[in-house]
């Protein structure tokens, strides 16, 4: 569809009084509805920078189309240069160029069609650089007030539209509620970063973590470099956030009940020179030589706590010679190098621990966005039938647990257990879902069924340490579908990648008859080993 030039208007002279004639530019002005694709930058658009629409505005123009009349004017060609409002013209254009695949409707634009400055460059270029320069954006504040202000005061169909167009998810009002909430300069960092506005109330949510910001703009950045569309670190970087503030939480917590209790908190460092005479209970003995506990040394006046790494009360006597207690007599062994690389060791482990807890959200939510597509990848189809015809030990144990909590989640349902223990008290928990499902998905719940029983394996949170064969080729089924590995899941299939299982078949090779190697890691012993993923 094009739209011709409109007709110029009549030379003759005006009749009315002069000081009512409209200036010679607004009698040239009309608002025409224009083809998009009849529409190209004028060569005195003033913008040269930064000239192409930005995937927000795409968006937007394909949800609602252009709002504001942009200005042309005439080219020799039949086609409109488009010296305001050129970046709104390309995110129209490339929203008609899918909109037939899209069901959508194509659209047209308004503008404001300018024969008065045919020839006339320099005006037009001035006018162009006007509108420009004199454009002030609004404030990062002022913008996430907007968003929750105006999507509070729409019925449901409007907040659905309003949010296709803005590129948010359903129930955005309340994330700018909170990324409203963030500190000034929180905020302009933030937006400097090109986060959007589920990333800042993300930010909001562990602000309080000491290097959130940083770490969260370093998973940005990790994301967009990988160019995978997804934001796979961010999410990790979010868990392992969200675990540091709920344990920064909890140790407030116990902080706040000894202070509410009259029990100190002992210093965990002392200045240079500074003698520390506190000892912890299990250190000490009554005059008697019986164990103090909690409970029979709460009356002592040197009653005191430190907190250990996981924030938990440890029980100590600020001053035990004082009180009358004796130390044990057992006497304390000189730490040795051994006792460091022990010490060394088990600081990585809890730290691996952690990191593999907090995996499993990530994970877990990309494969119920997995279970909610449209369509469900071949390879995850695949996967699910041959899992259950095979029927490999994990999955055969996951049936006999009937653990309800994972496979409801991916299945993006209330999980239906009759009570606390995580798995169904009835024989048929899921029935009702099964009986709404259609042809087309029916596929997902079976797939969903086996990757709980994968993720019910992978459950414990030392997991990490040597996985089976059939996990680890789970993890890698993962990661090929578009998941990011966390640090500690790449750590963990290392030795399982085509390279390291070449190698260590290469070391079976060359071992003496009788000691066979294992060419493939904790695989090897168990019913586990013959599994496939």
């Amino acid at each position: 569809m094009s739209t011709k030039t409109p007709p110029r208007p009549s030379s003759a002279k005006a009749t009315q009084p002069a000081q009512t004639t409209p200036p010679a530019h607004e009698q040239e002005r009309r608002i025409v509805q224009l083809d998009p694709a009849a529409i190209v930058r004028d060569e005195c658009n003033a913008r040269t920078t930064d000239t192409e629409a930005d995937p927000e505005l795409i968006a937007s123009v394909k949800a609602l189309g252009v709002e504001e009349p942009i200005s042309v004017r005439p080219r020799p060609d039949g086609t409109y240069g488009a010296f305001k409002g050129w970046r709104r013209v390309q995110a129209q254009q490339i929203a008609n160029a899918t909109a037939k695949a899209d069901k959508r409707p194509e659209r047209t634009i308004g503008a404001f069609v300018r024969d008065d400055l045919v020839g006339r460059d320099g005006w037009t270029r001035f006018l162009s650089l006007t509108e420009n320069k004199n454009r002030e954006q609004m404030s990062e504040r002022d913008t996430v007030q907007a968003v929750e202000l105006c999507l509070l005061d729409m019925n449901d169909v409007e907040q659905t539209e309003a949010c296709q167009a803005m590129g948010l998810k359903r129930g955005a009002a309340k994330t700018a509620r909170k990324a409203a909430q963030l500190s000034d300069a929180a905020l302009r960092s933030a937006s400097a970063e090109g986060m959007d506005l589920e990333q800042m109330a993300d930010l909001f949510e562990v602000e309080s973590v000491t290097g959130a910001q940083r770490r969260l703009e370093a998973a940005k950045a990790q994301d967009e470099k990988e160019g995978k569309g997804g934001r796979g670190h961010w999410d990790h970087i979010m868990a392992q956030l969200r675990q540091t503030k709920a344990e920064n939480e909890a140790r407030e917590q116990t902080v706040k009940e000894l202070a509410e209790a009259g029990i100190p908190l002992l210093e965990t460092r002392h200045s240079w020179g500074q003698k520390d005479p506190s000892k912890p209970l299990t250190d000490l003995t009554t005059p008697l030589g019986n164990p103090f506990t909690g409970e029979n040394h709460a009356g002592c006046p040197g009653h005191s706590a430190r907190l250990d790494d996981e924030g938990q009360p440890v029980w100590h006597c600020s001053d035990p010679a004082a009180h009358g207690h004796k130390v044990r007599p057992a006497p304390k062994k000189p730490r040795t190098a051994e006792d460091e690389v022990q010490a060394a060791e088990r600081r990585k482990v809890i730290a691996h621990n952690k990191a593999w807890v907090a995996a499993q959200g990530p994970r877990k939510d990309f494969i119920a966005k997995l279970c909610a597509g449209r369509t469900l990848p071949d390879e995850a189809r695949k996967l699910a039938l041959r899992t259950v015809v095979s029927l490999p030990y994990h999955y055969e144990k996951w049936v006999e647990k009937k653990p309800t909590e994972d496979l409801a989640r991916f299945l993006g349902i209330k999980d239906p257990q009759a009570d606390a223990s995580g798995t169904a008290s009835g024989s048929d928990p899921f029935g009702d879902l099964v009986e709404r499902t259609g042809k087309p998905r029916e596929m997902h719940v079976v797939f969903a069924g086996v990757a709980a029983a994968f993720e019910y394996d992978l459950r414990e949170k030392n997991a990490w340490r040597n996985l089976f064969g059939h996990q680890a080729r789970w993890l890698a089924f993962l990661e090929a579908l578009g998941y990011t590995l966390s640090e500690v899941e790449q750590e963990a299939l290392a030795p399982h990648r085509p390279k390291h299982v070449q190698q260590r078949a290469d070391t079976k090779s060359e071992a003496k008859p009788g000691k066979p190697t294992d060419a493939d890691g904790a695989s090897a012993a168990g019913p586990d080993s013959s599994e496939t993923a």
